[in-house]
C-alpha cells in the first residue's frame, strides 16, 4: 500500500482551520460590530444563529445533491472557501445594515458546509486505515478555533474588527488553495456520477452507519449546549462563592482542553478502536452531566478541575464519531453520509440550546447541565452496538 505523504495531514488540518475561521471570526468581532453599529442587545444571538442556520441549510443542500461524491472534493472545498471568504468580507459593504449582516452571515454559513464536512471526507480518503488519529488532529484544531474568541474577549477588544474580517477571508482563500494544490483527493476516493436526493437518507439503511450516526447525535445534543452555557455556569459559581473569576479566560481553557481530548483520542483509537474511545469519552461527560448539581458544592479548584475534565471529554469523542461515520458509510456515498450526519447533528443543537434557555426560567443554574443527560445516554446505547464490529478499529 502506498504511503501517504507526510505533508498531507498538517495541510488538511491548517486548511480546515483556515476555512472554518470564517465561522469563528464572526463570534470574535460581534461585540465590536454591535457597539459600532449600535445594534440591539439580542443582535449577538441573532447573528450567531444566522451562521448556524446557514451551515445547517448548506449541509442539507450538499447532502441532497451529493456534491462531495459527484465532484472532486478538493475543488468543492476550494470553491466553498473562496465564496465564503467573499461573503465574509462583504460585511464591510453592509453599510451598518443589520439585515444585510444577517444575510451575509447566513450565506457564509452555507459555504462553511462545503468546508467542514467536505474536509473530513478528504481526510477519510487519505487516511482510510488511520482515520481516528487523523481526525483527532483535525477536530482538535477546530476546537482551538472555537475557543479562541473567548481568549480575545479576556484580553479585551483592543483591535479593529475590519482587519480581523479581511484577515480571516484571506486565510480562508489560502486554506482553499492549499487543499486544492497540495492535497487533492485521496486514493480511497470513490466517485459516484448518479444524482438522487434520496441517497442522502438511504445511507441510514446500513445499520452500522445508523449506530455510528446515532452516537454522534447524542454527543451533539450535549456538546454545543455545554459550550454555550459554560460562561453562565462559571459566572454563577463565581457569584455564589464570591470569587473574582476571569470567566472568559476559564471558558477558553475549558474549551481548548478539548483539543487534548481529540488528539489523545486519536492515538488511543489506533489500539482500542474508535467505537471504544468514543464510548469512553461520552461516558465520562455523561457521568459529569449526571453529577453536575453536586459539583457546585465542591471547593473552587476542584470545581474548575471537574469542568476542565468535562471540556476535555465533551469534544474528545467528536473525531471518533466522525471516523465511525466515515468507516461505516456506503463507500460510494461517503461524502453524502458525512454531510447529512453533520447536518442533523448541528440541527439538534438548536432545540437543545433553546430548551436549556427555556429551563433557565424554572431551574436553578446548578441543575441546568443535568438536563443534558439524555444525549449521552442515547449516544452510549447506539455506540455500544459497534463494539463487535472488528472492522471499525482504526
Amino acid at each position: 500500500m502506498k504511503t501517504t505523504p507526510k505533508h498531507i495531514l498538517p495541510v488538511i488540518v491548517f486548511a480546515q482551520f483556515a476555512g472554518t475561521s470564517l465561522w469563528f471570526a464572526g463570534n470574535a468581532i460581534l461585540p465590536q460590530i454591535q457597539q459600532t453599529w449600535q445594534l440591539p442587545e439580542n443582535s449577538i444571538a441573532q447573528v450567531t444563529s444566522s451562521v448556524m442556520l446557514g451551515f445547517i441549510a448548506g449541509t442539507l443542500l450538499f447532502a441532497l445533491t451529493s456534491i462531495a461524491d459527484r465532484f472532486q472534493a478538493s475543488k468543492v472545498f476550494f470553491i466553498s472557501a473562496v465564496l465564503g471568504a467573499a461573503l465574509n468580507s462583504s460585511v464591510l459593504l453592509a453599510g451598518n445594515s443589520f439585515t444585510a449582516l444577517l444575510i451575509f452571515r447566513f450565506l457564509t454559513g452555507i459555504c462553511i458546509a462545503g468546508i467542514y464536512p467536505v474536509g473530513m471526507k478528504i481526510a477519510s480518503d487519505w487516511f482510510d486505515g488511520r482515520l481516528g488519529k487523523a481526525l483527532g488532529f483535525l477536530v482538535g484544531a477546530l476546537v482551538l478555533g472555537s475557543a479562541f474568541p473567548h481568549l480575545l474577549n479576556h484580553f479585551g477588544a483592543g483591535y479593529d474588527w475590519k482587519p480581523v474580517l479581511i484577515g480571516t477571508s484571506v486565510l480562508a482563500v489560502i486554506g482553499g488553495m492549499l487543499m486544492l494544490f497540495f492535497v487533492g483527493d485521496g486514493p480511497a476516493r470513490v466517485k459516484t456520477s448518479v444524482f438522487s436526493p434520496r441517497y442522502a437518507f438511504q445511507v441510514f439503511k446500513k445499520k452500522e452507519f445508523r449506530w455510528a450516526a446515532f452516537g454522534y447525535f447524542g454527543h451533539m445534543w450535549e456538546l454545543y449546549t455545554f459550550w454555550a452555557f459554560l460562561p453562565l455556569i462559571l459566572t454563577y459559581f463565581a457569584r455564589q462563592n464570591d470569587l473574582d473569576l476571569p470567566v472568559s479566560l476559564w471558558t477558553f481553557i475549558i474549551m481548548a482542553l478539548g483539543m487534548v481530548g481529540c488528539i489523545s483520542g486519536g492515538y488511543f483509537s489506533i489500539r482500542k478502536g474508535s467505537a471504544k474511545v468514543a464510548f469512553g469519552f461520552l461516558l465520562t461527560s455523561g457521568i459529569l452531566c449526571l453529577i453536575s448539581p453536586f459539583l457546585f458544592q465542591l471547593p473552587p479548584i476542584i470545581f474548575l478541575i471537574a469542568l476542565c475534565l468535562w471540556g476535555l471529554a465533551v469534544i474528545g469523542d467528536s473525531a471518533q464519531f466522525s471516523s465511525l461515520n466515515a468507516q461505516t458509510a456506503p463507500v460510494e456515498l461517503k461524502g453524502t453520509a458525512l454531510t447529512i450526519a453533520v447536518s442533523i447533528g448541528f440541527l439538534l443543537t438548536i432545540p437543545s440550546i433553546q430548551l436549556l434557555q427555556y429551563l433557565t426560567e424554572f431551574l436553578p443554574e446548578e441543575w441546568l447541565l443535568f438536563t443534558l443527560v439524555p444525549g449521552p445516554v442515547f449516544g452510549l446505547m447506539a455506540t455500544k452496538k459497534l463494539f463487535k464490529k472488528q472492522s471499525l478499529t482504526t
